[in-house]
């Protein structure tokens, strides 16, 4: 069950919705809690009910450990002495090197076995181990959980609370990364115990704004990258260019579709989830585009990487370095393969540049800003979606191949036959290159994409009172992804896989 889908719109969202707040209503609270949580469970066990043991056995183990760091730092403030301190870090140690060997087997025992494999010649059978879903991010949220716990800043909580933290469904799968301090209060306010109406109307528009941006644009875009990235065959220099740019805004649209449809589900409960998406395609620079891409994410790596590292605390040359790790380490969660990491050591790298250029106090005029910026995302993107490396190149080799520009049409094409406009291709054919007239659809469609970045974002579309064109606009656009929904095969969201 995925947010896109028919079964999670017209089935799970409302019967989740109108039964806890009936309980609410009847002042069981405690029990909309626990319906909160079966549901997320589901939510979570629709997709393999295998792993349901898995992630309650992480709650359990995490609830513990963090407990018990949160009691130990009380104590400590009582009677400060290096035995509570020594003790309390090897807890959380524990926990944290728990966590992360469980993510790590999971995600990497094969990355790790096809590599010992190939330097040392070995014939390690490699145990095919399938990723169970969103363990990178239930986990990451617990790390942080510990982490706040052991610097006691975690409340007292119960472990239907802390459970519920954990699995409220709209942030489980694919983020954002939250803090207790984040979610937690706002389930313990009474505010939030009653139907909102303001709410319910902005969530809903943001969700329809996040569902079309997901059904109708990502899953348009899908098509051609596949095409493209997967078809094995040499591209030319214009389908080599609709091949980046449809995975660039495939991806965008996917994860920015995603994020809208989780805070847009998560209002109708009254619960505010931190931003993790601002139009980053506006970014100017490679440090402003992460500051606005998965900004939970962002700050995960800054927070309880690049920082522990040392940060910027000991020289510009040893910052360089914690910069560049911390992107290859990045690059390394998003998936167990070496295209992940030379898609992380890229962008470490655009960050030490950007470090370096920052310090000879030279600004760079806002538009070249962008262009390069998104440039450099854009061609970085094509290693994060190549399965291999020669799959990469081919992509590269093709957007580098000037030549190929003024050539006839391939035999191959993105679109078939130039069957799009009859004469109208005809028309295109004698002012145009071949080679470009068959892709002419897909960068119509790119240049919308780009017309659509430009614009008000979900969130700033979605401030104040939602009136009656925004919600006629909000319904319009339901009303095509549902279209596009009930007549479209199954499709996950790209993060999902992460």
């Amino acid at each position: 069950m995925i947010f896109s889908s028919w079964q999670f719109i017209l089935l799970f969202l409302p019967i989740s919705f109108f039964f806890y707040f009936w309980l609410n209503r009847r002042r069981l609270v405690t029990a909309g809690k626990v319906w909160l949580v079966a549901v997320s469970l589901f939510f979570y066990a629709y997709w393999d009910a295998q792993y349901l043991p898995l992630i309650l056995g992480s709650i359990f183990f995490n609830f513990a450990v963090g407990t018990g760091l949160a009691q130990a730092h009380q104590k400590s403030l009582g009677v400060k002495t290096t035995h509570h301190a020594i003790n309390r870090k090897v807890v959380l140690a524990i926990g944290i090197a728990a966590n992360l060997l469980l993510l790590g087997y999971f995600k990497y025992t094969d990355f790790f076995l096809s590599n010992i494999n190939a330097v040392l010649g070995t014939d390690y059978a490699l145990p095919n181990i399938l990723l169970p879903l969103a363990i990178s991010f239930f986990t990451f949220t617990q790390i942080v959980y510990l982490v706040d716990s052991y610097r006691g800043e975690t409340a007292e909580y119960d472990l239907l609370n802390y459970s519920l933290f954990v699995t409220f469904f709209p942030h489980l799968i694919a983020g954002p990364i939250v803090h207790h301090s984040q979610i937690m209060p706002q389930f313990a306010s009474r505010w939030t115990l009653a139907l909102r109406y303001p709410n319910i109307l902005k969530g809903l528009f943001i969700f329809a704004i996040g569902l079309f941006k997901k059904v109708v644009i990502a899953d348009s875009f899908a098509v051609w990258a596949t095409a493209g990235f997967d078809g094995g065959h040499t591209l030319n220099f214009f389908e080599a260019w609709a091949t980046s740019l449809s995975y660039t805004f495939q991806l965008y649209f996917d994860f920015s579709g995603y994020c809208d449809m989780a805070i847009g589900a998560s209002l109708l409960f009254n619960i505010w989830l931190p931003i993790n998406f601002n139009s980053p395609y506006k970014a100017l620079s490679i440090q402003d585009f992460w500051r606005r891409w998965h900004i939970t994410l962002s700050h995960f790596l800054r927070d309880y990487l690049y920082i522990p590292l040392g940060g910027n605390r000991s020289g510009e040359y040893r910052t360089y370095i914690n910069l560049f790790a911390t992107f290859v380490l990045g690059g390394l969660w998003h998936g167990a393969t070496w295209m992940f990491v030379i898609w992380g050591a890229l962008h470490g790298s655009a960050l030490v540049i950007h470090r370096i250029w920052a310090r000879l106090s030279r600004p760079m005029p806002p538009m070249l800003g962008w262009f390069l910026t998104f440039m450099f995302v854009n061609i970085t993107w094509v290693f994060f979606r190549a399965k291999t490396l020669d799959d990469a190149m081919r992509v590269l080799s093709g957007m580098v191949d000037v030549s190929s520009a003024v050539g006839l049409a391939t035999s191959v094409t993105l679109v078939s036959d130039l069957a799009w406009g009859g004469w109208l291709s005809d028309i295109a054919l004698s002012i145009m290159p071949a080679s470009l007239v068959g892709q002419l659809p897909i960068y119509l469609a790119i240049l919308g994409a780009f017309a659509i970045i430009t614009q008000n974002n979900s969130l700033e579309m979605a401030q104040g009172t939602i009136g009656g064109w925004r919600l006629c606009y909000g319904a319009i656009l339901f009303s095509v992804a549902m279209c596009f929904t009930l007549a479209a095969t199954s499709s996950v969201f790209l993060y999902f896989n992460f």
